[in-house]
């Protein structure tokens, strides 16, 4: 195998490749290059501007975050903490409707009796 071509050769190689380069050049209009190339630009300068304004909006919503981080967190703990509270306390009333239940069974009326006993207007309702 040959290493090297022979200068003949490489010139006629180096021409070829001159004249393709030539017809590529006339497919391509420069007006439609240039016009192409300032779209371009303008495009990165609208990304560029875009992304200003994303990177400041990240830094403002990181700042507010952090304000108000520390009362999401005690809030959450006191939603938890009254939760925990709110289950327990309906778990000893019902402990005591079922006493009350076992000792006096008339204590508590059952629905229809309840929809007697309860002639208020009903406020939910649209008039």
């Amino acid at each position: 195998m040959k290493d090297q071509m022979e200068p003949a050769e490489k010139e006629s190689i180096k021409a070829a490749a001159e004249d393709i380069s030539r017809e590529f050049k006339t497919l391509v209009n420069s007006e439609d290059l240039d016009s192409i190339r300032q779209l371009q630009h303008l495009i990165l300068g609208r990304l560029q501007d875009s992304n200003a304004v994303l990177s400041h909006f990240n830094e403002y919503s990181e700042h507010c975050f952090a304000e108000v981080s520390a009362d999401f967190s005690r809030n959450t703990r006191l939603l938890k903490s009254m939760k925990s509270d709110l289950d327990y306390i309906f778990q000893k009333l019902r402990s005591m409707k079922a006493k009350i239940l076992a000792t006096y069974p008339d204590a508590f009326p059952d629905d229809s009796t309840i929809e007697e006993l309860d002639r208020r207007p009903d406020l939910e309702l649209p008039q």
